[in-house]
């Protein structure tokens, strides 16, 4: 059977069993909580301790200066700080998850102290009423608060990590609230904080929107003390007449009602899981109550504060802190007296095992079918203990039964032992975390590496990472940082050797971090050595820029190809350093200095001709100066002959002086002389003709206006200015002409001499102006007989378009022409025999070629399979049959 002394301690409540084992002798001394605010945090965190100046208390040989304690939950001294600071009474402190110790005063000052009592800034206050009314209250849950003020006006801070107080709604009550609890927000239908108020004969809800009273046969009477469960769903009530009431969170029926013994209300009232609730007076026995049976009672001769925990309550006394817990369904099937569950005969034989008992044997015959579960009890007994030995026994009692069981997982007594590994480390009276296995998986293992960081618990830290699996980069970033704050006095080459002979431990460990830490500090030499060993130039470059290592930040950016980074360096030398001296640093940097190039191209105009002029490059500051003159040409006064034609103009001339200074650039010198030039020419005319028309357009298109409005010696000025050929000229004016339909100019003007572009021009331009007439007076001028063909094909004259064609004697011609005349079905017939003729001519020189050079009829032959499209009259057909037979 299973252990007798250990089923010995425990309590029964109804059919439920509760053990109070002690968790840690507390090593503080001359620590009274009688005496003290006492916060204590969940997940087994640390103790904040501070001397209660609401009370009078004799002060033996203490100073008569408060201090702030931090000590871990066995006792231990982690931190102290006096306490300075102003803003009245201390109302309450409480932990918030990541561990921040919250101070709330009377003026309603929110003071913040990390675990080594260091007052973290800046501070929050909850507004002016609480300065004028001052906070009588505090209440806490696990990241925010609700405060009462002497005025009965709540206010509230959601979220400690926001930091954004709020009021909530008046209830309208004239006095102050008996009690009041806290729904959280994650409870909440609404997604908002909730506050029970106890004020008269019931119960309020209060949030930010409004107060609604509740309605319910729990609620008779004034309300005296409440508390909400862990998990939001119930509410444990203590009433004005004594009783204990247990409700679900809805108000909808009473689970629990019990008499207690006095009608005063309790100094804490606490749930300890979600199956019992506790009531702690001073001066009488801890009570403990459940939904049926007779309560429990614990005694103790000192003070106690009660610590409720997802799956139990941790209770502090003056010297002991301890863990009441229901004892888990697994550890009551072991050892309960008299228990013959599967799990108890396993860890009966287990002993019968070591001692050579035959008996070994028949406790695992009886128990054969029901072995896995067995195992798996006998685990999850293990690690609910908190006794070494215990759970020690327990896995070699699990051990023994999986040697004859096949079917269980081979693995969950591996992962027992790596979780109890784990937490028998953290629990450790020098950690001082006592962690319950439920919480630990609640907490989860990430949290506790970041709690223990957090206490400077480095190298435990390390190992629990390592043990679990865990990335470890964390760990040792912390830990570089907090060794380079702590070692003021250790010169930079001698600590830098310290950080990388742990840094290298981790393979990506950022090491621009610790260099930005170093920095920081105050140690600079040591943040560019410790950069150096940066392998990304991501995290490296700005980090060098930040403490102001400019020329390396630059070097280490072009190294890396990566143009953001090099835009990112550029950009802050440039607000840091002279013109020149940033100029003279990216041009030896091909890279940078390119991209700075393209950059200020598009942005920085005038900065970019300082640095080409700086550098000698004058064609350059040209180019920038002609592209101003074009963008200045885009302004819409520019267009209107207005004075900003004077700026663009003076643009390009000194463009075509700065062009002139370099041999290499003729052309472009001529070019801007000769833009200059037109840009003038072009401003006079539109002066002149008041006509905004001229301005850049083209040499072409400034002689095609002049001509259109009838300005010819306009006209003629740009074409001798400009040198425009003869060739351009009569092109030019013949289509201006032609636009403004004055044919009888055009006549004229081809009559002048003969055109050096010929008349073809001319015809285009009445054809294209739908002037058949006078295109007509042009095309027997044209020499080429193909272009008077098409020309009198354009202009649908069919007859005289084949004779053309005939004349030149072009049978591909021919059919071309007669497919633009193909719904012309006489044109159709004329000119197939048309080209029918031609075909036909050109086999009798054929065959007259071979009858006179004796060619034999297979090369007449061959020449009329090539020439199959051929159609011949019917007299052809015989003449060449004659033809055929003569060479044959």
């Amino acid at each position: 059977m299973a252990n007798v002394s250990v089923a010995a301690e425990w309590q029964l409540l109804y059919n439920r069993y509760y053990r109070k084992p002690e968790l840690y002798p507390l090593r503080w001394k001359n620590i009274d909580l009688s005496r003290n605010k006492v916060a204590c945090a969940p997940f087994g965190g640390p103790i904040a301790v501070i001397r209660d100046d609401s009370k009078i208390v004799q002060l033996y040989s203490e100073s008569a200066l408060r201090k702030l304690r931090i000590f871990t939950s066995s006792g231990v001294l982690i931190s102290d700080t006096v306490w300075k600071n102003p803003g009245g009474r201390l109302i309450g402190m409480s932990w918030t998850e990541d561990q921040t110790l919250i101070c709330i005063v009377q003026d309603g000052t929110v003071y913040r102290y990390n675990i080594h009592a260091e007052l973290i800034e800046p501070n929050v206050t909850l507004g002016k009423e609480c300065f004028e009314q001052n906070v009588v209250e505090c209440i806490f849950w696990g990241n925010g608060v609700v405060c009462l003020t002497e005025g009965g006006l709540l206010f509230c801070i959601p979220d400690f990590k926001v930091m954004r107080p709020c009021q909530l709604a008046e209830t309208g009550a004239e006095d102050l609230p008996n009690c009041m609890a806290v729904i959280e927000p994650k409870y909440t239908v609404s997604g908002n904080v909730e506050v029970l108020v106890g004020v008269g004969d019931g119960i309020l809800i209060v949030d930010e929107d409004g107060v609604q009273r509740v309605d319910g046969e729990a609620v008779q009477g004034p309300v005296q003390k409440m508390v909400v469960s862990w998990d939001g769903k119930y509410l444990a009530i203590f009433t004005h007449d004594g009783r204990i009431l247990v409700t679900d969170i809805n108000f909808k029926g009473v689970l629990l009602e019990y008499n207690c013994e006095s009608a005063l209300p309790p100094e804490q009232l606490a749930w300890c899981g979600l199956d019992s609730v506790l009531l702690y007076w001073d001066d009488t026995p801890l009570l403990m109550v459940g939904p049926r049976g007779d309560p429990v009672h614990y005694f103790y001769d000192e003070p106690l504060l009660l610590i409720p925990e997802c799956d139990g309550v941790r209770i502090l006394s003056n010297t002991s802190l301890e863990f009441l817990q229901r004892v888990p369904d697994s550890t009551v099937s072991i050892f309960k007296i008299g228990s013959t569950s599967p799990a108890a005969l396993l860890y009966d034989a287990l002993d019968h095992f070591d001692r050579r008992s035959a008996k070994a044997d028949e406790n695992l015959r009886l128990i054969q079918s029901s072995l896995p579960e067995a195992v798996e009890a006998c685990i999850d007994a293990a690690g609910h203990e908190f006794d070494v030995s215990r759970q020690r026994t327990l896995l070699r009692a699990a051990s023994y039964g999986q040697a004859f069981c096949s079917t269980f997982q081979r693995d969950r007594i591996q992962e027992m032992c790596k979780t109890l590994r784990v937490l028998n480390a953290v629990r450790d009276p020098e950690i001082g975390i006592p962690l319950s296995i439920n919480q630990y998986k609640l907490l989860t293992p990430s949290v506790l590496i970041a709690r223990l960081i957090n206490a400077h618990r480095h190298l435990l830290a390390l190992r629990i990472s390592e043990y679990v699996g865990m990335n470890q980069e964390v760990v040792i970033m912390h830990w570089a940082c907090s060794k380079i704050t702590a070692s003021l006095a250790i010169p930079d080459a001698t600590l830098l050797e310290i950080l990388l002979d742990k840094l290298k431990l981790c393979r990506g460990i950022s090491y621009a971090a610790v260099a930005a830490h170093a920095d920081k500090n105050g140690r600079r030499k040591l943040a560019a050595m410790l950069v150096e060993h940066e392998p990304r130039s991501s995290k490296q470059v700005p980090l060098l820029l930040s403490i102001g290592e400019e020329d390396t930040a630059l070097m280490k950016a072009t190294e890396s190809g990566d143009s953001d980074l090099v835009y990112l360096v550029l950009f802050h030398i440039w607000q840091k350093r002279p013109p020149l001296e940033f100029f003279g640093m990216i041009q030896a940097r091909p890279l940078p200095r390119d991209l700075f190039i393209s950059y200020a191209r598009c942005y920085k105009h005038e900065f970019l001709k300082d640095f080409f002029l700086s550098t000698g490059q004058l064609q350059e500051v040209a180019f920038l100066l002609w592209k101003e003159s074009w963008e200045l040409g885009k302004n819409p006064m520019a267009s209107k002959g207005s004075p900003l034609h004077g700026p663009r103009i003076k643009l390009i001339d000194k463009a075509q002086h700065l062009f002139a200074e370099t041999k290499e650039h003729t052309f472009e010198s001529k070019a801007a002389e000769e833009h200059a030039k037109l840009l003038r020419i072009q401003h006079e005319l539109e002066v002149s003709t008041k006509q905004a028309i001229f301005v850049d357009s083209s040499i072409s298109d400034t002689i095609r206006t002049c001509i259109v409005l009838g300005n010819h010696r306009a006209a003629m000025k740009v074409k001798t200015e400009f040198k425009v050929s003869e060739k351009r000229w009569y092109w030019l004016k013949v289509f201006a002409l032609a636009t403004i339909r004055d044919w009888e100019a055009l006549e004229k003007f081809s009559k002048e001499k003969r055109p050096p572009i010929g008349y073809r021009p001319f015809v285009e331009a009445c054809v294209d102006a739908d002037e058949k007439g006078e295109a007509l007076k042009y095309i027997p001028k044209l020499a080429d007989l193909r272009e008077r063909a098409e020309a009198y094909a354009r202009i649908g004259m069919a007859k005289e378009a084949a004779d053309a064609a005939s004349q030149a004697k072009d049978g591909e011609l021919l059919g071309r022409l007669k497919l633009t005349f193909a719904q012309n079905a006489a044109a159709s017939s004329l000119f197939d025999t048309l080209r029918d003729r031609l075909s036909f001519q050109g086999i009798v020189v054929c065959i007259f070629f071979c009858l006179f050079y004796g060619r034999k009829a297979s090369v007449v032959g061959t020449f009329m399979k090539r020439n199959r499209d051929c159609r011949l009259s019917v007299t052809d057909n015989k003449f060449v049959s004659v033809a055929l037979v003569q060479v044959a």
